[in-house]
């Protein structure tokens, strides 16, 4: 059996089974919300470059931004689940199958990584007196980065999950701190606690047992990365067989407590239960962190205003995906729900969340000084507006969609 062979089929038949949404993706517009996105940011950078405020935390900013490129790693194995019976007898050989995967992982990443370093690069040399040189900066990372991918790996394959949760944190100390000392340290003292700090890390790496290959886990990864694909696709076009992931978050485990046990509220609670454990309230949140960041950075100017208008509208369609939540339950066609209570609670629902965004997320700019009055009374009223526009637009499309369910 060719194991390379085998892999790159079935990553051909994934990639190809994505192609004939590209085009509803194109449609929707999204292809011109990113030029309107990437003319923004441009002329807001070089706005930046131009006059840089003074005592920027140039190298805090450097390490928050490049910490995420350089200890996230992920790889695509397109593992099944019947490869536990037909590729078991295979299992002294699976390093061909997973060499393709490693390669093509750190690749990308690399590549992101080094967009995202060369993005911030003009800004860092204007700031920092003591910069580092650019290639030995970007070596530097590199070489985290590629032990940060080991060390992923070898999470995987560890017996116990707790541990393997322990040295995800590990991971990402590790990564911090090596580029904590490459930006704070001067280079020789740095370079040689990164050795240091990489020979200790890869020591504690060995320690727990592992599975020569951990077949359940690899599936069940692979299984939620296909699965955000087709979530990400169903932002723009109906996907069918999309599953969801359940994240256990304990601390939202009372959200939703409240609600009176009623056939009215019944979806309600579905709802809020599903958000909670769900990949949406991880992207909602991801976003607003960073907005709020963004908008308080940017609090004095309208600058700040586009920018909390822009993920205002961001929230907006993460949230509008809810309505595709369960859309192919069969619990749902069992249990007597009243007519309309599903449009009708996904509105209302997607309508809370959004106003509560809207409000988080103003506070930046609340605390701007007092002749920024009527610009940020004016940005509220703006938000308020993007909220009641999602809100339409999302009873006009569940009203469509039962009603297409009808005549069916």
């Amino acid at each position: 059996m060719d194991l390379k062979e085998l892999r790159r089929q079935r990553r051909s038949r994934f990639t190809g089974s994505l192609i004939p949404y590209m085009g509803y993706i194109i449609q929707s517009g999204v292809a011109m919300l990113f030029l309107l996105v990437l003319i923004i940011f441009s002329a807001w950078y070089t706005s930046l470059l131009r006059d840089i405020p003074a005592g920027i935390p140039i190298r805090w900013i450097m390490l928050v931004i490049l910490l995420p490129a350089v200890a996230h790693s992920s790889f695509r194995t397109y593992l099944q689940s019947p490869d536990t019976i037909f590729l078991l007898p295979q299992g002294h050989r699976m390093k061909e199958y997973f060499a393709p995967a490693w390669v093509a992982g750190n690749v990308w990443k690399i590549l992101r990584l080094a967009f995202v370093l060369i993005t911030l690069w003009p800004l860092y040399i204007r700031t920092d007196d003591s910069h580092k040189m650019l290639l030995a900066t970007l070596a530097v990372l590199i070489l985290a980065k590629l032990l940060a991918s080991y060390g992923l790996w070898r999470e995987l394959t560890m017996l116990s999950r707790p541990a393997a949760s322990g040295y995800t944190l590990l991971r990402w100390a590790a990564a911090g701190l090596m580029i904590a000392a490459w930006l704070w340290q001067p280079s020789l003292r740095a370079l040689i606690f990164i050795v240091i700090l990489a020979a200790a890390y890869v020591a504690a790496l060995a320690v727990p047992g592992r599975h020569s290959v951990p077949w359940e886990r690899l599936i069940a990864t692979e299984r939620n990365q296909g699965t955000r694909a087709l979530m990400i696709l169903g932002w723009f076009v109906d996907v069918p067989g999309r599953e969801q992931r359940v994240n256990a978050r304990r601390y939202l485990s009372k959200w939703g407590g409240g609600i009176a046990w009623r056939r009215s509220t019944a979806y309600r609670f579905l709802l809020t239960k599903s958000f909670a454990r769900g990949d949406i309230f991880g992207i909602v949140m991801r976003i607003a962190v960073l907005a709020l960041l963004l908008v308080w950075w940017n609090r004095d100017s309208y600058f700040g205003s586009g920018i909390y208008l822009f993920f205002l509208l961001m929230t907006g369609v993460q949230l509008s995906a809810l309505r595709k939540l369960h859309s192919e339950s069969f619990w749902l066609t069992v249990y007597p729900l009243p007519p309309g209570s599903r449009a009708g609670s996904t509105v209302d629902f997607v309508l809370r969340v959004h106003l509560v965004l809207m409000l988080v997320l103003a506070v930046p700019l609340l605390t701007a000084g007092g002749g920024s009055l009527p610009r940020v009374l004016g940005t509220l009223a703006a938000g308020a507006a993007i909220v009641a526009v999602t809100r339409i637009r999302l009873l006009r499309k569940l009203q469509s969609g039962e009603e297409s369910e009808l005549q069916q």
